[in-house]
């Protein structure tokens, strides 16, 4: 037998080379770069202005950070030691109208792994289930409280539904120790949403008080108030707005409710949280680990930092991104969404069914939002690590960086007298609405693309319908505030120039069309030609594409047997320069009524302004407005 080699590995990784430093990094960026400006190339922005850096090292380390564990003071880690069954607990909304369907589609979910329902009532300003015990037994026949966790969206009706559960609860004897629910009373926040209330606000808010005594009375596991940022999502907050309204909101309950006699650390006990979940991974992570942090740091304040480990944050996925123009996207979006939060440590997940946009959702619709999450948790395993971005030194930052600047936003709203008067005066509802109009010019200029709406949106009929949602209970009282906050999506202004699209489409029998006049061969004019095709498909627009035409006179006369009255110009920029003006000479006389030319060739604006070019269409320009323009020329009202 050969003698065994003794000879020492050489186990240094990496030991041959130099250690790397920034600066020589920064030398190969300026290289790559060729004097390119570092910050504008290279260094993006947050709608909060947070800066997100190309390369992130050690220098970049938080101290304190790498100490702290899961459970541990200020709980940025988790709020607990260890991981409690999947991860999260599985939330499905239900809000149908009529008890059996509701009944039937709860019994459904929680036999096919959702392990929580959310349960949306009927109140003035929402629709959802009719209020009354009879309605909500109907609902939640055979559902066993005692093994299901509930949670409800009760709007200004929590007195109430709290009376209608303890009641359905007495008659089917369930050990009322054992009951793990949440009735989610958020009298401010109705105030926001609605801009009115069914009585005044702090009449709600000393029954919100009533029914936290009543809770620790007979209910271990019940929480009662409900602090809630998502609404504030919807209408147009950063993400450091919203946690900044978070924070807001439960300093002003703690301060009402301590009037009353309640003491704060009960309320943190008896209290449960809501935030949003986008597809931005990093930034609803960085978002959940700086909301633990912050609630933990007014906790502090209040002398109930022991009480932070029982609070549950509830992740909700952001109905603002949803779409109803192809709404398969949805699923893309709402997984993206559900990961993130679940990488971020959400007690609960809600994902919303991919047509909640559209309508009602049907049991399909209810079984991929709750597949999307037994696919995380089961498969993916995302539950089964605890904060496992914690220790990045990209996440680490971001995460400092939000909470820092969601705790100065909050001192903001705060120096306007709290969130109610910063509602009342309008102050918070002004900053939201500058937040929402920079976010839709972005996507109006394509720096935040949408897919399936603004990029690659899908022209026909994609054949999914809905049944609308049931109309939402009236509001009957005075406006309190002078303006309600108002939800929006993303794909709103493009989805209006769509249904413009459709209106015609009935009236004429097609759609809208614009004839491309593609010049030269297919690598000529293809990027410029599919560009355009998409454009044009965002507002409901047809391209007419042929493949590719030698000359003016070609694209003139196939123009002219298309019976299109407008026209756009495609091809690169050495063809322009030699056919684009011809090109729009003779399209002008085979009866365009209007010509535009795809992209910015300098040197030929004068000559080709002169000659009637109607205008440019290219990349950065605000889409929304380009495309109304064109609906205009075309006859879409």
């Amino acid at each position: 037998m050969a003698t065994p080699d003794t000879t020492p590995l050489n186990t240094t990784l990496a030991g041959d080379f130099e250690n790397p430093t920034r600066e020589s990094w920064l030398k190969l960026v300026d290289k790559a770069l060729k004097g390119g400006d570092f910050e504008k190339r290279l260094v993006s922005r947050t709608a909060d202005g947070i800066s997100i850096q190309p390369l992130y090292t050690r220098a970049d380390e938080l101290k304190g950070v790498q100490e702290a564990k899961p459970g541990q003071t200020p709980f940025t880690r988790g709020l607990h030691a260890n991981i409690e069954g999947g991860g999260w607990d599985i939330r499905q909304l239900h809000a149908n109208d009529d008890p059996l369907n509701a009944n039937e589609a709860i019994l459904s979910d929680l036999n096919a792994g959702v392990s929580s329902v959310s349960l949306q009532m009927a109140a003035p300003g929402q629709f959802g289930l009719p209020g009354g015990v009879e309605a909500l037994a109907t609902a939640l026949k055979d559902v066993r409280l005692d093994w299901a966790r509930l949670a409800f969206v009760p709007g200004m009706n929590f007195a109430s539904v709290l009376r209608d559960l303890h009641e359905h609860i007495e008659v089917c004897k369930f050990p009322k120790g054992e009951i793990d629910c949440a009735i989610n009373a958020d009298p401010l926040g109705e105030l926001a949403r609605t801009g009115t209330l069914s009585e005044p606000l702090d009449e709600l808010v000393s029954q919100l008080a009533d029914g936290l005594g009543f809770a620790r009375e007979h209910y271990a596991k019940m929480r009662v108030l409900l602090v809630d940022a998502r609404l504030y999502h919807e209408a147009g907050a950063t993400s450091g707005q919203e946690l900044a309204a978070l924070c807001a909101s439960l300093v002003w309950y703690l301060r009402k409710l301590e009037a009353l006699g309640q003491n704060p650390a009960d309320v943190f006990s008896r209290t449960a949280f809501v935030l949003s979940s986008s597809p931005d991974i990093f930034l609803t992570i960085a978002k959940l680990r700086a909301a633990r942090r912050l609630i933990a740091r007014i906790a502090e304040e209040t002398g109930s930092v022991d009480r932070v480990s029982s609070l549950h944050i509830t992740a909700i996925t952001s109905q603002r991104m949803m779409t109803k123009r192809d709404p398969w996207t949805n699923l893309l979006r709402t997984t993206t969404a559900c990961a993130a939060a679940a990488l971020g440590g959400a007690d609960a997940i809600t994902v919303l069914p991919f047509t909640w946009a559209m309508g009602r959702p049907d049991a399909f619709a209810l079984r991929t939002a709750r597949n999307i999450q037994l696919v995380c948790q089961e498969e993916a395993s995302l539950g089964r690590v605890m904060d496992p971005a914690g220790g990045s030194w990209y996440i680490e930052k971001l995460t400092d960086d939000l909470a820092n600047k969601a705790w100065s936003l909050f001192q903001e709203i705060e120096s306007e007298g709290g969130l109610e008067a910063a509602l009342t005066s309008g102050f918070l509802q002004d900053s939201l609405a500058k937040s929402s109009k920079e976010r839709a010019k972005r996507l109006a200029v394509g720096k935040e693309p949408l897919t399936g709406t603004s990029t690659f949106p899908f022209l026909d009929v994609d054949g999914i319908c809905a049944e609308p949602h049931p109309k939402a209970v009236p509001l009957t009282t005075a406006p309190i505030i002078e303006r309600a906050l108002e939800p929006h999506r993303l794909a709103e202004p493009y989805e209006a120039l769509r249904d413009r699209a459709d209106l015609y489409k009935e009236k004429t029998g097609g759609w809208p069309k614009v004839f491309l006049a593609s010049l030269g061969t297919v690598a000529d004019h293809t990027a410029r030609s599919t560009w355009m095709k998409n454009l044009l498909a965002a507002g409901g627009i047809e391209a007419i594409t042929p493949s590719g035409f030698d000359g003016p006179e070609e694209a003139a006369q196939a123009f002219k047997k298309s019976g299109v009255a407008i026209a756009c110009i495609c091809s690169s920029d050495p063809l322009y320069e030699e056919h684009a003006l011809a090109t729009l000479k003779a399209l002008k006389d085979a009866g365009a009524s209007h010509v535009f030319l795809a992209g910015r060739p300098g040197g030929l604006e004068k000559e080709l302004s002169s000659a009637g070019l109607s205008g440019y269409l290219y990349a950065g320009q605000d889409a929304v407005c380009e495309l109304t323009r064109l609906h205009e020329a075309l006859g879409v009202s």
